[in-house]
């Protein structure tokens, strides 16, 4: 397979971007554009704003500021077009503080009129119906750095339960798509005591991730440039320490630190996630770009894969379900539970299904090396390729056919 450097930038997608801590207050004219608010303040990437909505309009917005301090977005809806909506939008503005963003929602589908308030400093005009993640979207635009450097996607890879080789996928994933799709790549090892990624990899981290959660304000590129352990062009490792005589009690607040400044780095991070259930590991998982969920196909990896998924639905109402990888399938001797079976209970299809290959898992692991880079050939690899290709959107040229007259030459070489 030959390695295919991306050239389309890779990163987190616009809607993806988290918001700023800012104050928001939205002044509807109709229930379901408050209902539709409501639901954007309760996604992940707003999480840090604060958020009040209330019925009224612009009148009420009018009414309410009289002689008070704007928050830093308004949001206001108007039920009126052309001079009217223009003449209430002028006297929001006698209220209205100079450094507050407003944000108009109407009903009617006027270019003039969106023209006119964004001459007026309105900051968006869009119209309802609206859709919670445009809005989230439109929200985290306004207040994007440009010129700041694209955030990088994070993806959240853990286990329903232990030894299902969540960390194993992880890893092979991640060289795969640093590797053979040219994406840079991060892999970040949060299994404290017990971590993987350095020996899978048959290296020795210096420092390790845990020195950065002790101290996660220092954490910069330069920091990274030393911390990370490097594999080829593309591929970073930050490692954990993978020892037991030290306690790990860090807080949400480092963890979140740490995936923050190496998502400003890497443009792919993939959090390699333990199988405990911690406030950290619960907060590191609904705050990811995308979350892949490991399971093995036997009765407890369901039982635990369903409550996730359950758990997550409702944290995470206006993001796509986890990808769900059934893993270590085909053991021989070992009941299992058939893949139809597992896909009618979780209520979807699994978005890989891995076999069982001792053999070939083996001989990586003892070489320190990746299944693909090893050279296998087979049902295993293209799997771990395909599934590579599903969470980055991209796909690994194929390598071009030899001529006969190539071949010949290769034969009289050797």
């Amino acid at each position: 397979m030959n390695k295919t450097p991306s050239h389309e930038p890779f990163g987190a997608a616009p809607h993806e971007r988290p918001v700023p801590r800012i104050s928001i207050q939205g002044f509807c004219e109709f229930p379901d554009t408050g209902a539709a608010l409501q639901r954007a303040g309760a996604d992940r990437r707003l999480v840090k704003t604060h958020l009040s909505v209330q019925l009224g309009g612009i009148p009420a917005a009018v009414e309410y500021f009289q002689g008070q301090v704007t928050p830093n977005l308004l949001i206001v809806e108007t039920r009126l077009g052309g001079r009217e909506a223009l003449y209430e939008l002028d006297r929001l503005a006698e209220v209205c503080d100079a450094a507050t963003k407003v944000v108009v929602i109407g009903r009617v589908n006027d270019v003039e009129l969106y023209r006119e308030l964004m001459r007026r400093g309105a900051s968006e005009y869009l119209v309802a119906p609206l859709d919670p993640l445009h809005l989230i979207e439109v929200i985290a635009g306004l207040y994007a750095d440009p010129d700041r450097r694209p955030l990088g996607r994070v993806v959240a890879v853990t286990g329903a339960r232990g030894g299902v080789g969540a960390s194993t996928l992880c890893h092979n994933v991640g060289w795969v798509i640093a590797e053979e799709l040219g994406i840079s790549t991060t892999i970040v090892d949060f299994d404290l005591p017990f971590g993987t990624v350095a020996l899978n990899f048959n290296d020795e981290p210096g420092q390790s991730v845990a020195d950065a959660l002790a101290t996660p304000e220092r954490l910069d590129d330069m920091l990274l440039e030393r911390i990370l352990l490097k594999r080829g062009e593309n591929l970073s490792l930050f490692a954990a320490p993978a020892t037991i005589e030290r306690d790990y009690e860090h807080g949400h607040d480092a963890y979140e630190a740490v995936i923050e400044a190496v998502r400003q780095y890497s443009p792919c991070v993939l959090v390699d996630v333990p199988h405990i259930w911690t406030p950290w590991v619960k907060a590191t998982l609904i705050a990811a770009d995308e979350i892949v969920l490991v399971a093995s196909p036997d009765l407890a990896s369901l039982r635990n894969t369903k409550n996730i998924m359950d758990l997550l639905k409702v944290n995470r109402p206006n993001d796509v379900p986890p990808r769900i990888v059934l893993n270590k399938v085909g053991v021989a001797k070992r009941p299992e539970i058939p893949v139809k079976d597992f896909a009618d209970t979780i209520g979807g299809e699994p978005a890989a299904v891995i076999p069982y290959d001792a053999a070939a898992f083996g001989q990586a692991a003892n070489n320190g090396q990746m299944i693909a880079e090893l050279g296998h050939k087979g049902e295993l690899v293209d799997r771990i390729r395909e599934f590579a290709g599903l969470i980055t959107g991209r796909k690994p040229a194929a390598a071009p056919p030899k001529s006969f007259l190539s071949l010949f030459t290769t034969k009289k070489r050797a």
